[in-house]
């Protein structure tokens, strides 16, 4: 009995300890915040100051309804030197080439390029799509920005002299555009609480915490790394560019605007598969955050520091538990504050409501997330392993073959679609190089026969090109 006494004596001195790490989490958050975001710099002249030239690269997947809204912003900024990458994953996407194309056409002086169909280098469909983006890029930085970004004119500026020499990676910290709506309130709630206490932490004391839907990088840095296809084989490919950076000597950086997502309709179902997503891809690359994240979340934290300071100190714990959600409450209400830079475009109660189901919904998406593992991204279903590395279980249909050929032993007919052709047994793996492999020898880029996809390497027909892949597989 007495050993038990001893255990549950340990276990309390050291939730009470954990949870007082995370009240310092909440003072750094809230004073770096402060004296970081929004805050007043002497930006230069970007017409006369010599600043290195950016490009921006746009991945776009399908058309959204206000992804004109967001692309236009990029046509206005005030930076003397960048190239708009347009990248548009399905070929087929004529409503998206038609929208970009627009714009490109309403402004002239941007010089701009569209990319359609991607480059099959990986699982990571984003950086697939990405790739020959990259490949052309023509400047020395390298910007990142998701569709459902929404910058301001001075954004870009802000984020290249932030670029010290010191410095490979600058990335704004998410937060979400004003919207209205139930899911908006709940995506702001998060993105500008329990996000942005992490986010803000983590980047003062140098974790690497890069999000990638808005990230400046040194081409220079990426080219060492192996470029964009040497992270095709990752889902969180920004953890794994700000990784690479970090290990090269660089520093990563926050800029003092957070990155305003603009992604349109949305659902509280869809943001919660997000929130889900990401646990599940932290989980896969630091495992040990398995052990601590579930108890870093208010209701919970509270509970075992209530129970905690009971066995130790005698305190009440209802009152302990009820004081530690108010405290946390009110933090949570300065913090946004500090991220919005302005009032809020909903009330006290809507943020109330918003926040307790944030705060008790957490623990349940943890929970989902360890109990399947797998993730489903777009139309992939994709399999971690630990470190990362992900495997693809399902592939999208692809294009049938335009040959007379017999694959009875190779090919299957997929039942959903008796016109569709895809490989069997396909799985993806990373390579050293970053490109990848498949177990069944054949890779969907060697059979995906689309005029700027094709990869037969001369041979004069499909036919040969598979028995060619098979012996070299056999030897």
């Amino acid at each position: 009995m007495q050993a038990i006494l001893y255990v549950l004596y340990g276990f309390a001195i050291f939730f009470l300890i954990y949870w007082s790490v995370l009240w310092g989490i909440h003072l750094m958050a809230l004073v770096y915040g402060y004296w970081k975001l929004h805050r007043k710099v002497d930006l230069p002249d970007p017409e006369t100051a010599d600043l290195d030239g950016v490009s921006i690269i746009k991945p776009l997947y399908q058309s959204q309804e206000i992804l004109t809204e967001n692309l236009e912003t990029f046509f206005k900024l005030k930076y003397s030197k960048y190239e708009l990458l347009f990248c548009i994953q399905e070929v087929e996407d004529s409503e998206t080439y038609a929208l970009v194309k627009q714009l490109i056409d309403l402004y002239p002086s941007i010089d701009c390029k569209i990319f359609r169909g991607g480059e099959e280098v990986g699982v990571n469909p984003k950086i697939n799509n990405m790739t020959p983006a990259y490949r052309a890029a023509k400047y020395p930085l390298i910007l990142v920005s998701d569709a459902a970004i929404k910058m301001k004119e001075d954004t870009l500026l802000d984020m290249v002299i932030h670029m010290k020499d010191n410095v490979g990676l600058v990335h704004q910290m998410p937060f979400s555009n004003n919207r209205a709506g139930l899911p908006a309130i709940l995506e702001k709630v998060y993105f500008g609480t329990s996000h942005a206490r992490f986010y803000l932490s983590a980047n003062l004391i140098g974790i690497n915490c890069a999000t990638g839907m808005s990230a400046l990088m040194r081409k220079e840095l990426l080219d060492k790394a192996g470029g964009f296809p040497a992270f095709g084989c990752y889902l969180a490919e920004d953890f794994f560019f700000a990784k690479s950076i970090q290990e090269q000597g660089y520093y990563t950086v926050i800029s003092t605007q957070p990155a305003c997502q603009n992604p349109g309709n949305s659902s509280i179902t869809y943001f919660q598969n997000r929130i889900s997503r990401w646990t599940k891809l932290r989980f896969a690359m630091l495992p040990h955050t398995t052990l601590l994240e579930p108890f870093s979340e208010c209701m919970v934290a509270g509970g075992l520091a209530s129970w905690a300071a009971y066995l130790i100190l005698r305190f009440d714990p209802v009152v302990f538990y009820l004081v530690h959600v108010l405290c946390w409450f009110l933090c949570d209400w300065v913090l946004i504050h500090i991220v919005q830079n302005g009032a809020l475009p909903f009330n006290k109660f809507e943020f109330l409501v918003m926040w307790l189901f944030r705060e008790v919904s957490a623990p349940y998406i943890m929970i989902h997330s360890v109990c399947d593992p797998s993730i489903r991204w777009r139309n992939l279903r994709y399999r971690l392993q630990w470190g990362g590395v992900a495997i693809a279980e399902t592939i999208k249909p692809i294009p049938p073959l335009q040959a007379n050929i017999d694959c009875s032993n190779l090919l299957e007919k997929d039942p959903g679609d008796i016109d569709i052709i895809k490989c069997k047994e396909l799985e993806y793996s990373c390579g050293k190089s970053g490109y990848y492999s498949s177990s069944s020898g054949v890779t969907s880029i060697d059979m995906y026969h689309h005029s700027n996809r094709v990869n037969t390497n001369g041979h004069s027909d499909v036919s040969s090109f598979i028995h060619d892949k098979m012996a070299l597989l056999k030897e």
